[in-house]
């Protein structure tokens, strides 16, 4: 909003706005469209309008430093504003870093659901903490949400063992954990293994004396920093290591779904608090502000939280289970049992622990989401059957990528197409067809390999050659038929470097990128950099060196958006769109090669 003009009207042709009249308001608009992602959407209307005379928004002149330093001095700093309110609303869940935490930590130790039976701060029990999901910042119910909380602890507390659960809060006044702690002592549930507690979740230990080796947070689907909140305080107090770690377990999770991570050593929640396992879990929204908001579908709403906290509970259970068939004195146990007091205690043992960290790393049992709805994932190194090594997958490139339910879709529909024939286009032994559900051209349509732990392409070796070579002549088929109905079209054949589906499939894609689908930087990067290899250099590849070269590397998809013909770069989508749908530039010579491009027979030159 540039001064001195008024503000804009639906009518003029706006899906929505959203008026900013402070700092925090305009954070919280970036927050919410820059975590945007490919099936994300926000509701359509006017929002934030408290003054229907004004004629310049504040915050977003104070974002575009437009504004003196006198004005800028009146609006609140974001971060305070942000901590403050968490820190006084009591609906909302754990919040960034409070000085006054250790003081409210032990207020907290007289919170406890039930009868206290000993002294908590000195119980080196395995415990999960976690905040309540989905209650903050995506507005869920309150009363609903501590239901949940009691119906899914019933269901898993017994089954944990001697671990503990540990719902916290930031302030002692919180509603959820009062709804709880009632709940819970109806319920007779053992307070041993499930209580309460008020402080900051990213210092439990070192404010409070309560001793996690497991704590949960409350993501973004991105599973990026930012956003306020847990989520915030978690990844800034984990550091750099966190992020890390998190980024190689998976790049995404949908909602109702959770990742475990294991903490790097060199992680300032494992050295100071000694927090070994970091689980991140996605609920659902119902703030209409954030994505995905489920519009106070609690129907919906409800399963997908129950699915949120199951997920986040199996992961625990995993990771109990994992320590419990590690060797006496190996780094998981010594993760979780290790006070701080003896951590690190000298340089030799700082070197232990950093090469005994990138022996988990490689070695991390924690790769797959715990979700209801992705147990049918097998683990790739073991045979469920036999408890054998399973040979099928040599490189191992699935074994480090952790598939969100959602990311389920492609597999469960190659392995059993008969149950989704309504969606499927063909099927044979080797393959099914079927159209992208959000296809991203005029003609999008997926070849997906029928083959038991082919997730993607670097599980390829020299075997599945004639499958490869099968797909493409599938994949050409299609493009044959497509263009008998519209022979100006042209198309590519090709995988994606890092799918976010599982199950290896080959894109069928028509060049024109006419789709309401293809919104951002991503989606068109992923066709239109060396992210999408063609499907002839893949086969050929294959054919020479057994594998196809990967080479993945995320700022591809970050990179500035380039028009697929003549080069010239764009700022944005719509300015993108609109010099394709004009551009009659050749195509770079890159791709006239070795049939990177399939076009009709007249259409020789691709130009204009």
């Amino acid at each position: 909003m540039l001064q001195k003009k008024e503000l804009p009207k639906l009518s003029e042709g706006f899906a929505r706005i959203t008026c900013c009249q402070s700092e925090s308001d305009v954070q919280s608009a970036v927050d919410a469209y820059s975590g945007l992602g490919p099936l994300d959407t926000l509701p359509s209307g006017y929002f934030g309008q408290k003054n229907t005379s004004a004629k310049v928004q504040l915050g977003i002149m104070r974002f575009l430093k437009k504004t003196d330093e006198s004005a800028l001095k009146s609006v609140p700093d974001s971060n305070t504003s942000q901590i403050t309110e968490e820190k006084e609303t009591s609906s909302k869940g754990t919040g960034s870093l409070s000085e006054n935490s250790g003081k409210e930590s032990k207020e907290g130790e007289q919170l406890f659901v039930g009868s206290v039976g000993g002294d908590v701060s000195l119980n080196y029990s395995p415990t999960l903490a976690f905040p309540s999901i989905s209650t903050a910042d995506f507005q869920f119910d309150i009363e609903k949400a501590s239901d949940i909380i009691v119906e899914k602890v019933i269901e898993f507390v017994n089954k944990l063992g001697n671990a503990r659960l540990v719902l916290v809060d930031l302030s002692h006044k919180s509603k959820i954990l009062s709804l709880v702690r009632a709940k819970a002592s109806e319920k007779n549930i053992d307070s041993n293994k499930f209580f309460t507690f008020v402080g900051d979740i990213t210092r439990l230990h070192s404010g409070g004396g309560l001793h996690c080796n497991v704590i949960a947070n409350a993501a973004n689907w991105r599973l990026k920093p930012g956003g306020g909140g847990v989520n915030a305080a978690i990844f800034s107090a984990g550091g750099p290591s966190l992020e890390l770690a998190t980024k190689e377990q998976a790049q995404s999770l949908y909602p109702g779904s959770a990742v475990v991570v294991t903490l790097p050593s060199t992680s300032p929640l494992f050295s100071r608090e000694g927090v070994t396992h970091v689980i991140h879990v996605v609920g659902p929204n119902m703030n209409p502000h954030r994505p995905n908001c489920l519009n106070y579908d609690y129907s919906k709403g409800c399963k997908v939280l129950r699915e949120a906290y199951t997920s986040l509970f199996e992961g625990f259970a995993t990771i109990l289970r994992t320590q419990a068939k590690s060797p006496k004195g190996s780094i998981e146990n010594l993760q979780a049992k290790l006070p701080e007091s003896q951590e690190h205690s000298d340089g030799a043992s700082r070197n232990h622990f950093t090469n005994s960290d990138q022996k988990t790393k490689r070695e991390d049992p924690h790769k797959y989401e715990r979700s209801k709805r992705s147990k049918a994932y097998q683990d790739d190194t073991e045979d469920s059957n036999t408890g054998k090594p399973n040979l099928s997958n040599k490189s191992g490139g699935s074994r480090t990528k952790s598939w969100g339910s959602w990311a389920q879709a492609l597999y469960n529909t190659a392995m059993h197409p008969e149950k989704h024939k309504d969606a499927v286009l063909e099927i044979s032994d080797d393959v099914v067809v079927l159209n992208d559900l959000y296809p991203k051209a005029k003609r999008h349509v997926l070849v997906v390999a029928r083959c038991e732990g082919l997730d993607r392409l670097s599980d390829v070796h020299k075997e599945h050659l004639p499958l490869l070579r099968t797909m493409h002549e599938v994949g050409l088929k299609w493009v044959e038929k497509f263009l008998h109905d519209d022979s100006s079209l042209v198309f590519r054949l090709g995988y994606h470097l890092d799918p976010s589906m599982r199950q290896l499939h080959l894109h069928v894609i028509s060049q024109d990128f006419d789709s309401t689908y293809l919104k951002n930087k991503k989606h068109w990067n992923s066709f239109n950099t060396a992210f999408f290899r063609d499907s002839m250099d893949v086969v050929e590849e294959v054919s020479s060196d057994g594998k196809a070269k990967l080479k993945e590397d995320d700022s591809m998809l970050s990179m500035e958006l380039r028009c697929h013909r003549c080069r010239s770069a764009h700022p944005n989508i719509p300015r993108l769109k609109s010099h394709i749908t004009n551009c009659r530039a050749t195509f770079p010579s890159t791709l006239l090669q070795n049939g990177r491009l399939v076009h009709a027979p007249s259409n020789v030159s691709i130009g204009p």
